[in-house]
């Protein structure tokens, strides 16, 4: 008789300790850390490392270029053909900015701003493991056998950073508004230019 009670006791410890878990994580101290506050920490370090420089369109305004708060983290704008560039800055090794700084033309070619938003046409449908592989180890949509991430990209700074910070801003990334935006291809390289010094 006690047997018959033991076991949905145990069924009912089970599916509240899986509630639990699956809206909490733990930190390397082994507290519980709630998805808001992954999302809290995820949002900080996506602003305060300058995410939005990049990935973020911008509209300008009498300040000057403010993020356009309708379309952020969604990469360069996959509707918006850059104007011709002067290649001939290129040559003495300068790169050029888009204005909205979304896209960089350099000796290396064109490169773009990803889509981070939570859209499918970001990154909706990565896994954490593919974020952390392209924020730590520079690969393009987080595959091994892929690519590096382009300049001005700067993965390489973020080659060490903790699984915790990764998981929040994957997180934060998560929770953002899905913006569907497909962001051209990169057009490498310009093969005919050739710094001038090394």
């Amino acid at each position: 008789m006690k047997r018959v009670y033991f076991l949905p006791a145990l069924l009912i410890a089970t599916i509240t300790g899986l509630m639990v878990a699956c809206g909490h994580n733990s930190n390397a101290d082994g507290q519980t850390i709630s998805k808001d506050s992954l999302i809290k920490r995820g949002n900080y370090l996506v602003t305060t490392m300058g995410c939005n420089d990049c990935h973020s369109p911008k509209v300008m305004t009498a300040m000057g270029p403010a993020l356009d708060t309708t379309r952020l983290l969604s990469g360069h704008r996959g509707d918006v053909q850059l104007p011709p560039a002067n290649t001939d800055a290129l040559k003495n090794g300068w790169a050029l900015f888009y204005a909205e700084g979304t896209a960089m033309v350099s000796p290396l070619g064109t490169s773009y701003a990803a889509n981070i938003t939570s859209d499918a046409t970001g990154i909706g449908n990565w896994t954490l493991q593919q974020f952390k592989t392209a924020i730590t180890k520079g690969k393009w949509k987080g595959m091994e056998n892929s690519r590096n991430l382009l300049p001005p990209m700067p993965w390489e700074n973020y080659k060490d950073m903790s699984d915790a910070d990764v998981e929040a801003i994957f997180t934060y990334l998560q929770s953002t508004k899905p913006v569907n935006n497909v962001v051209p291809a990169p057009q490498l390289a310009y093969s005919e230019i050739k710094p001038d010094k090394p």
